[in-house]
């Protein structure tokens, strides 16, 4: 068996948020992400998926170093990441990329597309002459759809759906080997969105990048993903190759996000029974004991409230958090 491209190892992401009680201000922690593990192989896409404030995002930017890491250990290749400083992780930065959620906001306004996507070999590749900058930002233009002789033009001459080209473009123009990708496609048209997944899968299949890939829309998780990492308040809930986890979760919490994607068929969206989850995402500030799902949890016993679950294995590719798995 080949090691695993990444591996994270118990990462934790904390925040000290100032309060005031009384006169005197005090200090909260916020744990964002609680102690998440996985690997990752290369050519291989894993899928995060989860309610608003699970810590999909931040588990991603502390991957790649954008929020500092509070605990464990983000092996590249072997090397922890967390250990190196500022000069020689500089010089890994090149091996990861990523493409945020709006397109719009992600690019320079007083950039122009060239500029916006030579600005990674201008950085990591200063010997480059500018020819050979021009050259490959023009091939790198057609790989992802974009015409070369709008080069020129400003990001707000573009459709959204072209912005968000022009931020991959900028991702994969030093060729990385890791891809992350936060919600890139939330905030376009249906139809645009299909040809921006469909995009990723052949940049991904083309140039045998690994790819996390973060999303509500269960169903393109299910169409670009090999595995999928659930997420609950910061912590991993269960871990499993896409199909098997969308024929049988074995989570509440899972089973739950997956019922609540809408099937085609009228007859059979109308007769399927769905798992409806009570109340809302507690607060990372105050925690429920225990098992954080139980207040929403139609399983949850006085076990759930004792303890937390841990992760453990059910098979060999899929592991779970909860005490009635199954």
């Amino acid at each position: 068996m080949t090691a695993p491209l990444l591996s994270v190892d118990k990462l934790d992401v904390r925040f000290a948020l100032r309060t005031r009680r009384g006169l005197l201000p005090t200090w909260i922690d916020l744990r964002a992400v609680d102690s998440v593990s996985f690997t990752l192989g290369a050519g291989e896409t894993l899928g995060i998926v989860g309610e608003s404030g699970c810590g999909k995002s931040t588990l991603a930017r502390a991957i790649l170093r954008l929020v500092p890491a509070a605990g464990g250990r983000v092996l590249w290749l072997g090397e922890d990441l967390t250990k190196l400083d500022d000069d020689a992780f500089r010089r890994r930065r090149r091996d990861f990329q990523i493409v945020f959620q709006d397109p719009l906001a992600a690019l320079d306004p007083r950039m122009t597309a060239g500029t916006i996507i030579a600005e990674p070999l201008r950085t990591f590749h200063p010997e480059l002459s500018r020819a050979a900058i021009q050259a490959k930002v023009a091939a790198t233009m057609r790989d992802v759809g974009l015409a070369p002789e709008h080069i020129n033009r400003y990001p707000h001459e573009f459709s959204g759906g072209q912005c968000q080209r022009i931020g991959i473009a900028r991702a994969i123009v030093l060729e990385p080997k890791l891809l992350v990708c936060d919600e890139p496609v939330s905030a376009l048209d249906v139809s645009i969105q299909a040809q921006i997944i469909n995009l990723l899968k052949r940049l991904q299949r083309e140039r045998g990048m690994a790819m996390i890939f973060i999303s509500h829309n269960l169903a393109v998780v299910r169409h670009l993903c090999h595995r999928v990492l659930v997420l609950y308040l910061g912590k991993a809930v269960e871990l499993a190759p896409t199909e098997r986890l969308f024929a049988r979760a074995l989570h509440p919490y899972t089973q739950a996000l997956i019922a609540a994607v809408p099937v085609p068929d009228p007859a059979v969206e109308r007769n399927r029974s769905k798992l409806v989850l009570r109340g809302d995402l507690p607060s990372s500030l105050a925690p429920p004991s225990g098992c954080p799902f139980r207040t929403r949890c139609p399983k949850a016993d006085a076990v759930c409230a004792q303890s937390m679950p841990a992760l453990l294995p059910v098979a060999s590719d899929h592991t779970v958090a909860c005490h009635h798995a199954g």
